[in-house]
């Protein structure tokens, strides 16, 4: 039995796995016990390892240390390339009013934290923690805690300051999930909100979405111009996926020139819905059945994309329509219905929509792939490029006016960064950058499981002492630098911007890049609005936690 005793002891490489696989594990299956709707998920993980070092089972400092940035890398990596294909896009649609709220949220937040400090004259590194537990945000203490210690000379000192912040924040955490909840509550309760009425709201204010309608040409102003022409009138992006013209259906090719009673189904932005319409005719109702009947010869199928050759080409250098006499109407990415213009750059792991006849669509699938057995194989390349990356923007040194020490965006803000470019760009450059959302679930759960394993066992030792020395204190900051920002914010959404109570509830969830909460609102929802709203403000928010833990722990070392 010495041996297993020894396991449990020694300073070995096979001691500090063993530790960390205990952690993790029995955090996961804490992780599974719920109070209501409410869980605090995978930061059990992150409490276990604080009471595990409390009671001595702690590991080598070194390769803790390891382990705590290479997990937060993996983190933020793996969310920052799963959010970068729709990123940009949900900035133009309608995405500028949530991040500029969301801006909001992480501004009153620092300056709460700010402002409790001066009162109270607790120090502000540890309000820092309170901070990230407080908007529980895991990257943001990460970050805090590389630059204290980047900055501190002193390992020792160095160490016992990023404990104290983890403390912090794992007191702060589990009442900033509840404040959150609270806060959606309380926006409920002030603005005597119906569910009903709201569904309401919310359809009358969707941001542009991909959108299918039947027009008749009635307009004799455009009979005899070619659809192309039609398109760069109005300036807008849409494609007509078929056509009917004396009775017969047939594929419509961006040169065919209407003519009077012609009827298009088309493929549009919803903005663009009535500007197409003035100018074609009148919007005509057609059955489903009717465009998909046998005399048609016409089919609609979804192909995946997953030949390499692919990957990063315009949609009209494929020529497609041309050689095939078959039509993408739509491309389904990453979960967003984009328009299948000709300059749209095809993905690996794009999902098309195209119309044509049988033995057409068979080809148009042996070109573009659509093989799911391909997307099975992991394109690791780009994930190590990606970090290396990541980890060079990251340690750039950047100069303030009125601060101190340079500004690095760290092992959290560099790769999160590098990894949106690469999600949106990558494929320009012929980077496979698909990985399967399992895959990329994988990969940020073993991240952040990695991460707060590290930090609880890092902060466990001093965790009780800080407590009794005047640490429930913190509990309270926390939750005021919770909730203040959100209803103040929450009140600007709804008076100013008539925003939707739903949205409001996902722009809440992502302005604290809480899954829980956004979980609880997605349970109280019946739309995908506060989905939406999440995912619009969760990659600026994240980087802004990261980026102004950062600033503010300059503050409080200089």
């Amino acid at each position: 039995m010495d041996w297993l005793i020894n396991l449990f002891t020694s300073n070995s490489v096979a001691h500090s796995v063993l530790i960390l696989g205990l952690t993790i594990a029995i955090g996961l299956l804490l992780g599974r016990i719920k109070f209501g709707s409410i869980s605090l998920g995978i930061t059990w993980v992150l409490f276990v390892g604080i009471v595990l070092s409390h009671f001595g089972l702690g590991i080598d400092a070194e390769i803790c240390h390891f382990i705590k940035e290479f997990g937060l890398i993996l983190f933020v990596y793996s969310i920052g390339l799963q959010v970068g294909p729709g990123f940009f896009s949900s900035l133009k649609e309608g995405g500028i009013t949530l991040n500029s709220l969301a801006i909001l949220v992480v501004l009153l937040g620092c300056i709460t934290c700010y402002v409790i400090h001066r009162i109270t004259g607790e120090e502000l590194t540890t309000m820092i923690g309170v901070l990230s537990g407080a908007v529980t945000n895991t990257p943001g203490l990460g970050a805090a805690q590389q630059t204290i210690s980047d900055t501190i000379s002193d390992p020792e000192m160095a160490k016992q300051t990023t404990n104290h912040l983890a403390s912090a924040y794992a007191l702060a955490y589990p009442l900033g999930v509840v404040g959150i909840i609270l806060s959606m509550l309380l926006m409920r309760y002030i603005f005597r909100i119906k569910f009903d009425r709201e569904k309401t709201l919310a359809e009358r204010s969707n941001a542009p979405k991909t959108v299918r309608i039947d027009l008749k040409v009635s307009n004799i102003g455009i009979v005899g111009k070619r659809i192309d022409e039609i398109a760069s009138i109005t300036r807008s992006k849409f494609v007509v996926s078929r056509m009917i013209r004396d009775g017969k259906q047939q594929i419509a090719a961006a040169d065919t020139a209407l003519q009077q009673g012609d009827i298009l189904r088309v493929v549009i932005s919803s903005r663009d819905v009535e500007l197409v319409q003035s100018l074609i005719g009148e919007s005509i109702q057609i059955d489903d059945k009717e465009w998909q009947t046998s005399a048609s010869h016409l089919e609609k199928r979804r192909i995946l994309v997953t030949k390499s050759g692919i990957n990063g080409k315009h949609i009209g250098d494929l020529h497609i329509r041309e050689s095939y006499n078959v039509t993408i109407t739509r491309v389904v990415r990453a979960g967003i219905e984009l328009v299948a213009t000709y300059e749209l750059r095809l993905q690996i792991g794009d999902v098309v929509v195209v119309v044509g006849r049988k033995n057409d669509l068979d080809q148009v699938a042996a070109i573009l792939g659509n093989s799911v057995r391909r997307l099975d194989h992991p394109n690791l390349l780009p994930i190590f490029i990606g970090i290396f990356l990541g980890v060079v923007l990251g340690s750039i040194p950047i100069m303030l006016p009125g601060v101190p020490l340079p500004v690095k965006l760290g092992l959290a803000g560099g790769p999160l960064i590098v990894a949106i470019l690469v999600g949106r760009y990558g494929p320009n450059y012929k980077l496979v950058t698909f990985t399967t959302n399992s895959a990329n679930m994988m990969i940020r759960e073993i991240g952040i499981s990695l991460f707060l394993a590290a930090v609880g066992l890092g902060a466990g030792e001093g965790f009780a002492s800080a407590f009794a020395d005047g640490g429930y204190w913190w509990i309270l900051y926390g939750v005021i630098i919770t909730m203040l920002p959100l209803i103040i914010t929450g009140i600007v959404a709804r008076k100013v911007f008539k925003i939707d109570y739903f949205s409001i509830m996902g722009l809440m969830s992502g302005a604290m890049t809480d899954p829980p909460a956004l979980a609880y609102a997605n349970s109280v929802s019946s739309n995908e609005r506060a989905a939406v709203a999440y995912a619009t403000v969760y990659p600026l928010t994240m980087f802004l936690r990261i980026f102004t833990a950062q600033i503010l722990t300059l503050i409080a070392l200089s």
